[in-house]
């Protein structure tokens, strides 16, 4: 299915030469509006600057936002120097409609895809059913899109173990399968404990040291806001450890208002603290969560050592 000129794999470019101790990738979320996309353009062409090893933009199921999601990464891999991964989701598609996904992609050039089994709409901890003409798993998914042409396929990873698994071991199980049929690599979902991603690491090398060979990139998200943050755990079911939450609270202030400048200044601190502890534990890259935002990531990647003086200010505070 693939005509477009092949991308280089992400495997590929975290061997390749990179500014940092580490290489770093960018996670963007498709924009509900033209004012959101014009803020991602902007994050876009700082990060484009800062040379990340790829971007990854998330992916809504249906709608004008899967639409907008497919044109978008398009642009990103048309208009940009940047390496684009393509987040795909079994949630509410057939595999008719599953092929012509990926025929898409591949139609703009991208030929790196994260291959997701997704969340019920509307509830993400609700109940999961799979399209009567689709997949049951992300397993699945992986095996389709490696059917369908040269692709390069990663997959998520829990450290806290996914909500639905029966047990940290059946959630490992489950990753190992991924990476079985055929997933390239894994981006962890986001924590807050460096702990939860080591662990990880230990149950995948018991597991299957062939497939923990592959790299672990574990997910980063400096914080910005408390409130946001703690809905943001709730809705993905992981944990902020009380140490943590004791010294976002601490500078968020008694008040009903949170000091947004003095939890982003401890939110700055912990992804920083994070990725120091993640370089020396051997991490192969850092995944930051950016939420279209610059500010923030670049802030950390500069205390890791990474020059951003090429980097174009931004004006915005997150």
């Amino acid at each position: 299915m693939t005509s477009a000129a092949h991308s280089p794999s992400i495997v590929d470019r975290l061997s390749a030469p990179h500014r940092g101790p580490v290489p770093f990738s960018v996670e963007f979320f498709p924009p509900r509006d033209d004012e959101g996309e014009m803020r991602l353009w902007r994050a876009v062409r700082v990060f484009e600057r800062l040379g990340p090893a790829f971007v990854s933009m998330t992916y809504g199921a249906g709608g004008s936002t899967r639409d907008r999601t497919v044109r978008i990464t398009g642009e990103l891999a048309e208009q940009t120097t940047l390496l684009p991964v393509a987040h795909l989701t079994a949630v509410n598609h057939s595999i008719d409609e599953l092929r012509a996904l990926v025929g898409s992609y591949a139609d703009r050039g991208i030929t790196n895809i994260l291959a997701l089994r997704g969340d019920p709409p509307g509830d993400p901890l609700g109940e999961w059913h799979a399209h009567p003409e689709g997949v049951e798993y992300a397993q699945e998914l992986v095996r389709l899109i490696d059917e369908l042409g040269d692709f390069h396929v990663g997959v998520a990873s829990f450290p806290e173990g996914h909500h639905r698994a029966r047990d940290l071991d059946h959630d490992t199980e489950t990753l190992v399968g991924k990476l079985r049929a055929g997933a390239e690599y894994s981006i962890t979902q986001m924590f807050f404990d460096v702990e939860h991603y080591l662990r990880l690491r230990d149950r995948l090398a018991a597991a299957d040291p062939e497939q923990a060979a592959k790299p672990l990139i574990p997910g980063i998200m400096p914080i910005t806001s408390l409130a946001s943050v703690r809905r943001m755990v709730e809705l993905s079911n992981s944990v902020i450890p009380p140490s943590v939450d004791a010294r976002l609270a601490a500078a968020a202030g008694p008040g009903d208002e949170e000091d947004r400048a003095a939890v982003r200044a401890v939110g700055i601190d912990l992804a920083t603290e994070m990725a120091e502890r993640l370089i020396a534990e051997g991490a192969p890259c850092l995944h930051f969560c950016s939420l279209n935002f610059a500010k923030a990531t670049s802030e950390v990647l500069q205390r890791l050592g990474v020059d951003v003086s090429a980097a174009v200010p931004v004006a915005t505070p997150s």
